[in-house]
């Protein structure tokens, strides 16, 4: 199933949108300001995104800045054209303004996520030195190899998908249980610990930092 983001402070719209995506089979995910979308995206990945521009918290534009890898649809009031086409060459994927009609709004929905499944994929993570090669599961950092317990690659890999988000323990632990159902709360600190070691031989820095009472970041040099 598709899992569809909708991120719109109008409760009337954001309800009319969420009936129409479920009856045709689509996953809703719901965020009613810019913060809280953030939030979301740090702990999941829809497979696309409608973003309103006009939200409390973070506007829409600020949080477009911060979304990589998913297709983002924006939905907004705004009709000027300049900022049309500054949206577009940030990084959406299509702009449709409201008032719309509903059929569209799905006929494009599908047609981006039919483009998003026939893109190639990529398979290399990439924060600053470190290179993290998804298929083949290897580490890099400065091109130096680093060996990582499937646990430890886990972790890194969420961290590096959310790279400026704070990623909670809770999110850590839920979408890394899959991969590693031995990865405990009382164990993710020391797998974290190693990890962070790991990467700090090859070179003198540490790469990812905690938030205390919360989780964990990727850390900008």
């Amino acid at each position: 199933m598709k899992r569809i983001l909708i991120i719109d402070d109008d409760m009337h719209i954001g309800n009319m949108l969420e009936e129409a995506l479920t009856k045709e089979g689509y996953g809703v995910m719901r965020a009613y300001s810019g913060t809280e979308a953030l939030l979301v995206l740090s702990g999941t990945k829809p497979d696309l995104i409608l973003l309103d521009l006009m939200l409390p918290g973070q506007s829409g534009e600020e949080v477009l800045s911060q979304i990589k890898g998913i297709p983002v649809i924006v939905v907004s009031a705004k009709e000027d054209m300049d900022g049309k086409v500054d949206m577009l060459l940030n990084g959406a994927v299509d702009y449709v303004t409201k008032p719309f009609y509903t059929k569209e709004l799905l006929a494009r929905i599908a047609i981006h996520l039919r483009d998003a499944v026939s893109a190639p994929a990529s398979f290399v993570l990439s924060f600053e030195d470190i290179a993290l090669h998804i298929d083949t599961h290897i580490a890099e950092v400065c091109g130096i190899k680093v060996k990582l317990t499937k646990t430890e690659f886990a972790i890194l890999k969420l961290l590096m998908q959310n790279p400026t988000q704070v990623v909670t323990k809770s999110l850590l632990l839920e979408h890394i249980a899959d991969e590693t159902p031995d990865c405990t709360e009382s164990s993710l600190k020391m797998h974290i610990s190693n990890l962070r070691r790991k990467l700090r031989e090859v070179k003198d820095r540490d790469y990812i930092e905690a938030v205390w009472g919360i989780g964990f970041k990727m850390k900008s040099n």
